[in-house]
């Protein structure tokens, strides 16, 4: 990875399921030359995935 600063967009606790690590594959690979990167994480609650947007400037 280059030395661009990440910064959030936005990140959304959704539901977790097999399909979310397809679409933020599909996503930054589409995005990737608009300056826009998606993490997916765990989040706190059981069954629970955040979803984040981040600006590469």
């Amino acid at each position: 990875m280059d030395d661009r600063e990440h910064r959030v967009i936005g990140a959304k606790d959704v539901t977790a399921t097999d399909d979310l690590y397809v679409l933020v594959d599909f996503l930054n690979r589409i995005l990737k030359d608009k300056d826009v990167i998606f993490g997916l994480a765990k989040a706190r609650e059981e069954g629970k995935c955040t979803v984040t947007i981040y600006r590469t400037d």
